[in-house]
């Protein structure tokens, strides 16, 4: 019992890093998206991932070609989902809304997979999960509010929002996809094939719409793009999904507003107000709460067998 307490605590620290890095990223992005086209960056970022994982891990996925060729689908789908779709659409969203929003939408991704896993994998949350989900959704929306409700329906058209609530719905079935298939292959050799598959599903786009150049104003963001949220963020969150399960681990999506706003004033020079702090409590409590009661429900199981 004292190892598998250890373990699921060694492993809330998984979503964490990959929500700040995906929170650096999108402040990263606003920032760029005067230099940058989405198409490029998002081209160049996997285009670098894949240079730099090549080396390493063209040998072992031919030696593995047989697993591969048994999953090829699920990473074809899991490509499309995570790589393209979700992260295509918040490049193309960054010229249409701030960073701010992004990360405020972002945390969006519990509730919905919630929703599909309910219908997909049959996973019904129990009471604790709920309130906890409610709690940090409610801190979720007076941050989008900004402590004035009327603003939630004063900001409903944007259409970089809109982008991003599709975006962050997409990759809410990447989440319960790699819960539900349960792939029996090593976590790099999925990211290396994914990438795979996210620069076959770019090339139409490069063709038709061309690619911007690299240059001192875009290649700082191109390389973080290729290094953090593209290698580092998705393996430790494939990783996480595996070890917590598609729901604990996307509630961790709930801190991705406060993360950017954190960065953002930083860097930015965004300015901090009291909505994000009391919001951004009402989350982090929320994440607690439902963290906190899947455990006992864990040592409960434990005790049970």
């Amino acid at each position: 019992m004292t190892q598998q307490y250890k373990t699921v605590f060694w492993a809330l620290g998984l979503p964490l890093l990959a929500v700040f890095i995906w929170s650096m990223n999108i402040t990263v992005t606003r920032y760029v998206a005067d230099y940058i086209s989405p198409v490029s960056i998002s081209f160049y970022r996997w285009l670098l991932a894949f240079v730099v994982l090549t080396p390493f891990m063209l040998g072992t996925v031919w030696r593995e070609r047989q697993l591969v060729f048994t999953h090829w689908k699920q990473l074809a789908v899991l490509g499309a989902f995570g790589m393209v779709l979700y992260q295509g659409l918040g490049y193309t969203a960054a010229h249409y809304t701030t960073a701010t929003n992004m990360g405020i939408i972002n945390a969006f991704i519990p509730v919905f997979t919630i929703f599909i896993s309910m219908f997909m994998l049959k996973d019904i949350p129990n009471r604790f999960a709920v309130v906890g989900s409610l709690l940090s959704f409610a801190g979720l929306l007076y941050v989008m509010a900004q402590g004035n409700w009327s603003n939630l329906i004063q900001s409903a058209g944007h259409l970089g929002d809109i982008m991003i609530v599709l975006a962050v719905f997409f990759y809410a079935f990447y989440g319960v996809f790699l819960k539900k298939w349960q792939l029996q292959i090593p976590l790099l050799i999925s990211l290396y094939v994914q990438i795979i598959f996210a620069l076959l599903y770019h090339l139409p786009f490069v063709i038709w719409l061309g690619l911007d150049a690299i240059n001192l104003q875009n290649i700082g963001s191109v390389v973080y793009a290729g290094i953090f949220p593209s290698l580092i963020a998705p393996l430790v969150w494939m990783l996480a999904v595996q070890m917590l399960g598609p729901n604990r681990t996307s509630i961790f999506m709930n801190l991705m507003p406060v993360c950017t706003a954190i960065i953002a004033k930083l860097w930015l020079g965004e300015a901090w107000t009291i909505y994000h702090s009391f919001g951004g409590l009402m989350i982090l409590l929320g994440i607690l709460l439902a963290q906190k009661k899947d455990r006992l429900s864990t040592r409960e199981k434990l005790n049970t067998n």
